[in-house]
């Protein structure tokens, strides 16, 4: 296991890289990459994270002018696409408490917890009219009794959170086995969407390029901590 100035370690060396070499990338380093990247964490457990993996040269070309003709995406010998499941509720959630179940990760009292909650935040009623009556409900509400947000309302914004927890972990993954990454929030999401045959039901959050750099010596900068750190308040 990393030890903490192993991990800094790891966190300062990553960088976001400009321009690939052509060589290949093991396939089966790209496919324990992603495995990795599922194993992040996941509001409800529901795991609505997908990761489309793209190597085709055809696709890649089409990708290229959905991403605003980037050249990392001609470069990069792979591209992932990650997107969020905004199904995911009606997709995933008995599997996701058939698997706890079975290695007794969770226990009846909780799981019948969750169900009532997940109800209350994701549904959003017949036709998905149901958001209306929370958008309007919850600012009230909350003027008497803290509130979470609620994805029935914010669905994009809790899937984007959810899908850049496992994009990170893949990029990190990604410098650990030498390889880089550029996570690239420029692109037409319906054309990327299109060009993947990904369903409407998906939002496409992030498109992220790996590969080997041309240039492993570029640098980067951080304000000072100080700035962005605030104790006990802002």
């Amino acid at each position: 296991m990393l030890n903490i100035d192993e991990f800094e370690e790891l966190v300062r060396t990553r960088r976001s890289i400009r321009h690939f070499r052509p060589d290949p990338v093991d396939e089966d380093l790209l496919h324990r990459l992603l495995d990795i990247a599922h194993w992040a964490p996941s509001g409800y457990n529901l795991q609505p994270t997908h990761m489309v993996l793209v190597t085709d040269t055809a696709l890649k070309k089409r990708l290229h002018i959905a991403c605003m003709k980037q050249a990392q995406i001609l470069e990069a010998p792979a591209i992932v696409v990650f997107t969020g499941d905004k199904l995911v509720v009606e997709n995933n959630l008995e599997s996701a408490f058939q698997a706890d179940r079975a290695i007794d990760a969770i226990s009846a009292e909780y799981e019948k917890q969750l169900r009532g909650f997940i109800k209350l935040a994701f549904d959003q009623g017949p036709l998905g009219l149901g958001w209306f009556g929370k958008a309007f409900f919850v600012p009230l509400a909350r003027l008497f009794t803290p509130i979470p947000s609620i994805p029935a309302v914010e669905k994009r914004y809790w899937l984007a959170k959810q899908v850049m927890l496992s994009s990170m972990i893949f990029m990190l993954a990604a410098t650990a086995a030498g390889l880089s990454t550029v996570p690239m929030e420029g692109f037409d999401e319906d054309r990327v969407r299109k060009v993947l045959g990904i369903p409407s039901s998906h939002i496409v959050a992030l498109v992220v390029p790996v590969g080997y750099a041309v240039d492993n010596s570029i640098r980067k900068s951080r304000l000072p901590v100080e700035k962005i750190i605030h104790k006990n308040g802002w």
